[in-house]
C-alpha cells in the first residue's frame, strides 16, 4: 500500500509581493505541522514568461522566487527526508488562494529542488499537482473499481476552417485518430466508454446539450478533445451546434452548466486535439486553452483536472495518456499517476505541459470495495450469515441508506449555513447538529423542523422526475413512491435486502419507514416504534400499550426509531441540545429504550449500515449503545460496520477505523467494510442466499426429500430471488 507525506505550499497575495505558507503532515498523522508561515515571495511575472522556452531557466528562476526565504528551502527539505526516511511519497501540493488568480499562469510543473535544482515534477517519489479549494460543498464520492464509466468527446464541427483564432486557420479534427487513442488510453478494464463525436448519430454528436445530458446519467471520467483559444483571457472551445457546424462555448458558460449538475464528474482530462499538420512533433494550436479552465472548473466542483498548459506535440500526448490511464487503473490515485505518466515523457521538452488542477485530499477517484486488509475476502462470512438464520443479528441503519432520497447530512448543513448566513468556521458549516442549533436558537424549533421537511420535500420532486404531479402528496407517501421505484430497478437495493433476512429487531436512525415499507413489500407485518427520549413524547403511544406480551419475531419484527419520524416532527433528533437531551435521557432512564432492543444490543452480532464515524449520529448511537448493560456480553459476537460511499476529501483507513470501534466495545470483534451500503447489501444478499441454499439442501438430503423443486426454485417460490421473465 503506497503511504503519503503530505506538504502544501499555500500562496496569497498581499499588498506587497505574495505570502508563502507551509503545511506538512506525516504518514498516518492528522496533525499538520507548519514550520513556515510568513515567508514572501516575489515572481516577476515578465521575466518568467520571456524565459518560457527555456525550461530549464523557467524552472530555475521559479524556484528561486518561491524559495528565496531561507526558511522555506530548510522546511521543504526536512519534509522530503522526513518522507523518504519512512519510504514515503511526498505528496506536494501548490495552493493558489483566490487573491491571486494571475499565479495559475505560472508553469508550476517546471519547478525544481532549491538544493539540486532536478525537477520535481519528473521525480516518481515525489507526487505534484496544483491544489484548489472549492465553493462547491458536495462530498466527492467515489466509484468502485470496475464500475467506472468514461465519456468521451470529440468535436469536429464541419465548417472549422472558417475560423481563424490568432491569424490562423483550424484544420478539420482526426476524429478517428483521437477516437483510437482515447480508447487505447482507457484500456479494456478502467472503465465502460461512452463516445459523443462527429458524425455520430444525433444523439451523440458533440454539442454541449448533448454532453449535459449524457453527464446527467452519471459518470465518472470525461475525455473531451476539442480546438480551443484564448481570446482576451477567457477560453473559447469550438463544439457543434445540432447541424454539425461550429458552436463556441465560451469558458465561462461551460463552468456554468458543468457546476449546475446534481453530481459532478470526479476526473475531466482535456486533451489538445493535434490537428496543426502531419507528424509525431506537429504541435497543438491552443496555447493552453483549455488548461485555462482548469482552475474554474475545480473551484466549481470537478475535484480532478488534467489539462495541457501550452501546444503540446502529438509524440508527448500518444506517449503520456495511455502511461497516465495505465498507472490510474492500478490505484486510482490521479496526482501519482501523473507522476508516473510524465516521468514516462521526461526526455521530451514539453513533458511539464501536463497539469493537473485538484481538490481531492486524498488523491483517490475509485476504491475497492471488501474489509479492509481483507478485501477483497472476507472469512466471517458464515459467521455473519449464521448469526442471521439464527435470528441473533441485529442492524442498525445510518443515513448512507437515505442520501440517494435527499442527499448528503452535509450538503443540507451548507445549504443552511449558506442561506441563513451561519457564522462559525468553515469546518462547522458542514455538520448538521451545529447548523441546525443555530438555526434553532436565530428562528425557532418549529421552523427548523419545517425547514427539514420542505427541504427532503423539494430534493425529492428535484432528483425524481416521475414525481412532478405529485406535490399535493405527503411526504411519507412521496418517499414510499420512490422506494417501490427503486426496488423495481433495483433488488438488491438495502432495504429490501435487509428486509428478507429472518430477523426480529431492526434499528434505524433514519427518519423515514422505507425499511417499513420493505418488510411490507415481502410479507410481514412490522411494528413501528419510537424511542420516547424526551418528556414531551411521554403521551405517545407504544405498541406495548396496546399488546403488552408483544415480542418480535420474524413475521412480525420491530422497527425501533432511536432519532425520531419525519411524520411526527417534535420527535427527531436534529440540534446539538437534541442530541445531548437523547444521551442524557437513555443514560438515565434505562426503561427508555426496550427491554428486547437492549438485549438485542447485547446479545446479538451488531451490523451498523450506512454512518460516518466522525459524525454526531454515529458518536451518539455509540454512547447509547454503551451506556446500556452487557458490555461483557457483546464480547461473543463479531460486528460489522460498512461506511457509507467513500469520499475523495476524507480517507477511509480500516485499520484505524477498526481500533477506533475496539476502543469503544472493549475489544469486541469488529470487522470494517470499506465501501458503500449497496456493495455490502449486494455481497450480503449473495452470502446469505449461498448459506440459506446450503441449508436447504442439507435439510432436504438429511429428511430424506424425495421432491424435485430445486434450492434455486424454493429460494424463488419464498421470493427471494426475482422470478425469469414470463414470454408469450
Amino acid at each position: 500500500m503506497t503511504t503519503f507525506a503530505d506538504l502544501e505550499i499555500g500562496l496569497h497575495r498581499q499588498e506587497v509581493g505574495y505570502t508563502v505558507e507551509l503545511r506538512f503532515s506525516q504518514p498516518g498523522s492528522d496533525a499538520d505541522i507548519r514550520p513556515v508561515q510568513d515567508a514572501r515571495a516575489q515572481f516577476d511575472l515578465e521575466l518568467l514568461r520571456a524565459s518560457a522556452s527555456d525550461p530549464a531557466a523557467y524552472g530555475r528562476s521559479l524556484t528561486d522566487s518561491l524559495f528565496a526565504d531561507a526558511r522555506l528551502k530548510t522546511a521543504f527539505a526536512q519534509a522530503l527526508a522526513s518522507a523518504q526516511s519512512v519510504n514515503a511519497l511526498l505528496r506536494l501540493r501548490v495552493f493558489i488562494g483566490s487573491s491571486a488568480p494571475e499565479l495559475h499562469n505560472l508553469r508550476w510543473e517546471m519547478l525544481q529542488d532549491p538544493a539540486s535544482y532536478a525537477t520535481l515534477s519528473t521525480n516518481e517519489r515525489i507526487v505534484f499537482s496544483r491544489y484548489l479549494s472549492s465553493l462547491d460543498w458536495q462530498p466527492v464520492y467515489l466509484q468502485a473499481k470496475g464500475e467506472l464509466r468514461a465519456l468521451v468527446v470529440v468535436a469536429n464541427p464541419a465548417n472549422l476552417s472558417s475560423f481563424a483564432p490568432g491569424g490562423q486557420a483550424l484544420a478539420p479534427v482526426d476524429v478517428a485518430a483521437e477516437l483510437e487513442r482515447a480508447r487505447s488510453s482507457f484500456g479494456d478494464t478502467l472503465a465502460a466508454v461512452t463516445v459523443l463525436a462527429s458524425g455520430e448519430p444525433p444523439f451523440n454528436t458533440p454539442t454541449l446539450n448533448n454532453i449535459i445530458t449524457h453527464l446527467r446519467d452519471g459518470y465518472d471520467i470525461l475525455y473531451w478533445v476539442c480546438h480551443g483559444a484564448l481570446i482576451k483571457g477567457e477560453p473559447r472551445l469550438w463544439m457543434e451546434d445540432e447541424s454539425g457546424n461550429v458552436a463556441i462555448v465560451g469558458g465561462s458558460e461551460l463552468v456554468t452548466r458543468l457546476g449546475e449538475l446534481q453530481s459532478h464528474v470526479t476526473l475531466a482530462v482535456f486533451a489538445s486535439c493535434q490537428s496543426a499538420g502531419q507528424g509525431n512533433e506537429v504541435s497543438s494550436r491552443d496555447a493552453g486553452a483549455l488548461a485555462a479552465l482548469g482552475p474554474r472548473l475545480a473551484e466549481a466542483g470537478i475535484p480532478a483536472v488534467v489539462a495541457m498548459q501550452g501546444n503540446i506535440t502529438l509524440h508527448t500526448v500518444t506517449a503520456f495518456m495511455p502511461a497516465f490511464f495505465k498507472e490510474l487503473e492500478r490505484d486510482g490515485l490521479v496526482d501519482r499517476a501523473m507522476a508516473a505518466a510524465r516521468g514516462a515523457v521526461r526526455g521530451a521538452s514539453d513533458c511539464y505541459l501536463p497539469v493537473l488542477f485538484m481538490r481531492l485530499r486524498s488523491g483517490r477517484i475509485w476504491y475497492v470495495p471488501g474489509f479492509g486488509d481483507e478485501r477483497p475476502g472476507f472469512e466471517k462470512w458464515p459467521t455473519l450469515t449464521d448469526r442471521m438464520n439464527q435470528g441473533r443479528c441485529t442492524p442498525i441503519l445510518g443515513p448512507g441508506l437515505i442520501e440517494f432520497l435527499v442527499g448528503s447530512t452535509r450538503a443540507l448543513a451548507q445549504r443552511w449555513a449558506d442561506t441563513y448566513h451561519y457564522p462559525m468556521s468553515p469546518y462547522d458549516r458542514e455538520d448538521l447538529p451545529q447548523v441546525a442549533q443555530y438555526l434553532a436558537v436565530n428562528q425557532d424549533e418549529g421552523f427548523l423542523r419545517e425547514q427539514l421537511g420542505a427541504h427532503i420535500r423539494q430534493e425529492l420532486l428535484s432528483r425524481f422526475g416521475s414525481l412532478a404531479n405529485a406535490n399535493h402528496a405527503s411526504l411519507e407517501q412521496l418517499v414510499q413512491v420512490v422506494g417501490a421505484q427503486r426496488w423495481q430497478s433495483n433488488p438488491s437495493e438495502p432495504h429490501l435486502v435487509l428486509a428478507h433476512l429472518p430477523l426480529p429487531i431492526y434499528i434505524t436512525t433514519n427518519p423515514d419507514t422505507l425499511l417499513e415499507q420493505a418488510l411490507n413489500a415481502v410479507g410481514k407485518k412490522p411494528q413501528t416504534e419510537l424511542c420516547l427520549w424526551n418528556d414531551a413524547l411521554e403521551s405517545r403511544p407504544s405498541i406495548y400499550d396496546q399488546e403488552p406480551n408483544y415480542r418480535p419475531d420474524v413475521q412480525h419484527p420491530m422497527v425501533y426509531h432511536l432519532f425520531g419520524l419525519l411524520r411526527e416532527p417534535d420527535t427527531l433528533v436534529l440540534t446539538e441540545d437534541d442530541y445531548f437531551d437523547f444521551l442524557i435521557g437513555v443514560t438515565r432512564n434505562k426503561d427508555l429504550i426496550p427491554e428486547v432492543v437492549r438485549r438485542a444490543l447485547a446479545d446479538t452480532a451488531l451490523l451498523f449500515l450506512g454512518f460516518r464515524m466522525e459524525d454526531w449520529n454515529f458518536r451518539v448511537l455509540f454512547r447509547s449503545i454503551m451506556s446500556q448493560e452487557g458490555r461483557g456480553r457483546r464480547k461473543k459476537y463479531s460486528h460489522v460496520a460498512a461506511q457509507i460511499d467513500p469520499e475523495g476529501g476524507r480517507i477511509l483507513e480500516p485499520e484505524r477505523a477498526r481500533h477506533y470501534l475496539e476502543s469503544y466495545f472493549e475489544d469486541a470483534d469488529i470487522s470494517i467494510f470499506w465501501g458503500s451500503v449497496q456493495d455490502f447489501s449486494s455481497e450480503l444478499e449473495r452470502q446469505w442466499k449461498a448459506k440459506f441454499k446450503q441449508n436447504l439442501l442439507g435439510s432436504s438430503q438429511s429428511e430424506g426429500n424425495t421432491s424435485h423443486e430445486s434450492a434455486e426454485e424454493m429460494l424463488r417460490r419464498m421470493g427471494l430471488v426475482p422470478r425469469e421473465p414470463e414470454h408469450d
